[in-house]
């Protein structure tokens, strides 16, 4: 039988490592950007044309290459960064693999000019799909600028699984920041199509932090600094008052290297417990300095997930700095040491006895406690209707007796307090139950009213005849220059919704008008929610009208725990089943469900 193992072409084993280092264009642009920092380079220049499809360009002032190392540096398990296994865990730099530009040369046309500073000539190498086309001296500057042009166009499949230029644009620049954040001693510039977004120059990491996220990110930057055995915390968070809807602005950097870690971002909003609502999210930078050898960054192709050898010590750390810096800002509640401790303590035990859900004490309680509890949190429950204190029975016997009013022990009907004439009614302002014929309709209030909202903006940016309101105190918003742009790419759409906005400064927008069915005076709360809700959205690869429709409907739609009036309920159920799809709301939940006769009996077979 003949031997079938052969080794792989070169070519097509570059191929295959540019599927895991190479996955779009924002790894190709962090391959280059880092590259360029561990150059020393001490300016950066990032231009983007068609998100990274057509060219992605990195120019530095670094260090350069000689001749022969320009030429090495494309291939395989080239590098200048080891030279022992040991190597391995004394790591500080960012590239070192060496397959980042053997893999991008593999699936682009790569051009490479580089040039060491006193050398007359530099070199220039020209790469398409691992071979070299062009190599010879040039006059160039001092550094390196690397261009990748045309990516994925020798691979036409994994061209096509590329998302739009918005989803690939927004992971460009998140790479852009996570690079820029780490480095705040090196300037940076971003150019989109021959815009320029970004222009940083070097400085401290606040400032760096301001001219990324815009102006309005100095009032929240709270220091952030601890220190215990082999493990260093410095950084920012966010004030709690400025947490938002969305996730996109945590960052984890330990060495200088971004990590991805749902562990210590829980420690970081544990820290913010009991201070930020649940579904909001803390801004925070935060920087992890530890020996290499208590980590392994090893264990993903992107780099990006590293091991502790002591997770437990790296989370207690992180929480107890992030607490640390709220209490030091006086943003944590402080002990009051002049205030009466026992009426603290006994306002303390009222709160746990009319307000606790989660009934430890109730299940250790007498049963005479218990009943007390469970009456006491059933008359401060708005959702449980009206409670007749003649039901708390205020006696001094040791059991408690409630009598429940039956129509066969009374002489004539007569109608209880929280009988329900009409046929509709609202269960925990969430859901609006009414009697159909078949059974019993329950609608999710939230859910119906953003299919409704969904319908109309989608109606309004087709016809684009939405009437605005406008503000009698425009407000004006800052903006990082990314959503900035975003925002001014959309103007015509954001227009036809009925918003009002004009260009104010050079990244800011003032809000002049809101659609007239939106309430006046949080108008910068409406809009920031609608842009965080698009770029949310931007994964899902939606036409723009869509996701501008789906976003201002989630945002300003009836939220749970909204009371209704009986007008409202019917108002509601007539206009979701007015709407072309009533039953499902625009992600896919459902917006009702009927619960049969047939269904309700089995309940008590």
């Amino acid at each position: 039988m003949p031997d079938i193992i052969k080794l792989l072409p070169d070519s097509l084993a570059n191929q295959i490592a540019a599927g895991e280092v190479v996955q779009r264009p924002a790894s190709a642009v962090k391959e280059l950007l880092e590259n360029s920092v561990d150059a020393e380079a001490t300016f950066v220049k990032l231009i983007v044309k068609d998100a990274g499809k057509v060219l992605i360009q990195v120019i530095d002032d670094g260090k350069g290459m000689t001749e022969t190392d320009a030429r090495m540096s494309l291939e395989r398990h080239a590098t200048s960064k080891l030279r022992t296994s040991e190597d391995l865990f004394s790591i500080r730099t960012m590239g070192f693999r060496g397959e980042a530009l053997a893999s991008m040369a593999a699936v682009a046309q790569l051009e490479i000019k580089t040039k060491q500073e006193g050398q007359e000539l530099g070199s220039v190498i020209i790469v398409e799909a691992s071979e070299v086309k062009k190599q010879e001296p040039i006059a160039c500057e001092k550094g390196t600028s690397i261009s990748v042009k045309n990516l994925f166009y020798n691979v036409p499949a994994r061209r096509n699984f590329l998302k739009s230029n918005g989803v690939e644009m927004k992971h460009i620049v998140e790479e852009f920041q996570r690079v820029a954040l780490a480095n705040p001693e090196i300037g940076f510039s971003l150019h989109q199509n021959d815009m320029e977004t970004y222009n940083l120059p070097a400085g401290k990491l606040s400032q760096r932090i301001v001219h990324l996220f815009g102006k309005n990110y100095q009032q929240q930057l709270v220091a952030c600094e601890e220190s215990i055995d082999h493990i260093k915390i410095k950084g920012y968070v966010g004030k709690p008052d400025f947490a938002k809807k969305t996730r996109g602005e945590q960052f984890f950097f330990v060495n200088n290297r971004f990590i991805k870690s749902s562990y210590l971002n829980h420690a970081v909003t544990n820290a913010f417990q009991g201070l930020i609502s649940e579904n909001s999210f803390p801004f925070y930078v935060l920087f992890i300095s530890i020996d290499p050898k208590h980590i392994d960054i090893n264990v993903h192709p992107t780099k990006t997930e590293i091991k502790f050898d002591d997770e437990r010590t790296a989370y207690a750390v992180v929480r107890a700095a992030v607490k640390q810096a709220l209490a030091t800002h006086n943003i944590t509640p402080a002990l009051d040491f002049s205030a009466d401790i026992n009426l603290g303590e006994k306002m303390a035990i009222q709160r746990e006895s009319i307000k606790d859900k989660n009934y430890s004490q109730f299940r250790t309680a007498t049963p005479r406690e218990q009943s007390n509890l469970e009456n006491w949190d059933r008359l401060f429950d708005e959702n449980s209707g009206k409670i007749s204190m003649s039901q708390i029975d205020e006696s001094d016997s040791e059991e408690m007796t409630m009598t429940f009013g039956s129509q066969m022990n009374e002489e004539e009907p007569q109608e209880s307090a929280q009988h329900i004439e009409s046929t509709i009614f609202q269960l925990h302002n969430k859901y609006i139950v009414s009697q159909v014929k078949s059974g019993m309709m329950v609608i999710n209030q939230q859910s119906a009213h953003e299919r409704i909202l969904y319908e109309k903006y989608i109606e309004t940016l087709s016809s684009g005849s939405a009437a605005s309101q406008q503000s009698l105190f425009p407000q004006a918003i800052s903006l990082n220059p990314s959503d900035f742009s975003l925002v001014m790419e959309m103007e015509e759409e954001i227009a036809a919704l009925g918003f009002d906005i004009e260009p104010f400064g050079k990244s800011d927008i003032l809000i002049k008008g809101l659609p007239v069915d939106l309430t006046s005076g949080n108008e910068k709360e409406i809009f920031e929610g609608l842009l965080d809700q698009f770029k949310k959205n931007v994964e899902l690869s939606m036409p723009k009208n869509e996701n501008l429709a789906r976003s201002l409907a989630k945002r300003t739609s009836l939220k749970s725990g909204t009371r209704l009036t009986e007008v409202e309920m019917e108002r509601l159920i007539d206009q979701l089943f007015g709407c072309s799809n009533p039953n499902y709301a625009p992600n896919g939940r459902k917006t009702y469900h009927i619960l049969d006769l047939k269904a309700i009996e089995n309940l008590f077979v």
